[in-house]
């Protein structure tokens, strides 16, 4: 039996509300007062980079932007509306242009919490994604999960008495699983060795994340399939009802039968938000990356040529 409020034209105008929650007065001030400063910024930087090298370029449009976002006030306007849409940038000649588009870090179980099981302080954290693992394994038949594990585990870094080694993470060193790429480098060789061709079937990116800062998880910006993992609600019920970013997810649960959110979804914004730009040189396009955790914006990568 369908749900109160899930059916009829209530229903389908239910992710229709959700976004249209984006285009209020509000978005639209941040939006047009982010791309004036901007603008201002990197017509500047394009001048004086113009003769040079892309990835000057594209660090010195890195340091632009770092002072205008940590000069941003409404940070949590902003990033909210950054994860909803990419945001487009051109100067009036048209020999400039950019797009900047965020998500949040934390919209997922951090895949490195397997290796707590032995931490008594994170126990809350690798059960969760422990739970999420054997989820998956017997969701998709794997044939040999704990082999999987194996792997996960080597790569995440497990010393032999079962204790996540504590070395510092740094960029482009291999301390964990820092990225989708290098964690779908795992699973492409746990398919080859175990000849396991069901595992190509998991969307990875839609349960785990990776280099997320804290212990918490941006609960509002779950998917939905792990949303309905992780609380048992149908998936059709998820997808046809949740939008993230605009639903919070104490309330989504409360409306499906789930009274308390567990301590381990953050019910607040997370300042936590990993960026990536593309932007115009000589005709040509590029793009680098950067994150913002609580203000502190670094971590610049350049990808070269797209």
């Amino acid at each position: 039996m369908d749900k109160p409020g899930q059916s009829g034209p209530l229903f389908i105008s239910k992710k229709h509300r959700g976004f249209a929650l984006l285009i209020t007065l509000s978005v639209l001030t941040v939006l047009m007062g982010l791309t004036g400063v901007l603008l201002n910024y990197f017509g500047e930087a394009r001048k004086s980079a113009v003769t040079t090298h892309a990835l000057i370029q594209g660090d010195l449009y890195y340091t632009d932007m770092q002072k205008v976002i940590k000069n941003f006030k409404e940070k949590k306007l902003l990033y909210q509306t950054l994860y909803q849409s990419p945001l487009p940038l051109a100067s009036p000649d048209g020999r400039f242009s950019m797009v900047l588009k965020c998500h949040p870090m934390a919209n997922g179980i951090n895949i490195n919490w397997l290796g707590y099981e032995e931490n008594a302080t994170m126990q809350m954290q690798y059960q969760a994604a422990n739970q999420l693992f054997e989820t998956l394994a017997q969701e998709y038949n794997l044939v040999d999960p704990e082999r999987l594990k194996e792997l996960l585990l080597e790569e995440i870094g497990r010393g032999e008495n079962g204790i996540v080694q504590k070395e510092s993470m740094q960029l482009l060193q291999k301390n964990g699983i820092i990225s989708l790429q290098q964690l779908e480098r795992i699973v492409a060789r746990y398919q080859f060795e175990v000849d396991d061709p069901e595992v190509s079937k998991i969307v990875w990116r839609k349960f785990f994340c990776f280099s997320t800062p804290g212990n918490h998880v941006d609960g509002n910006y779950l998917s939905a399939e792990l949303i309905a993992l992780l609380f048992n609600i149908e998936k059709e019920v998820v997808k046809d009802t949740w939008v993230a970013g605009v639903d919070t997810l104490k309330e989504f649960l409360h409306q499906n039968g789930v009274a308390n959110i567990p301590k381990l979804y953050a019910t607040k914004f997370l300042e936590a938000a990993q960026c990536d730009v593309q932007y115009s040189n000589q005709n040509e396009r590029y793009a680098f990356s950067f994150i913002d955790i609580q203000g502190e914006i670094k971590h610049f990568e350049f990808y070269g040529k797209q």
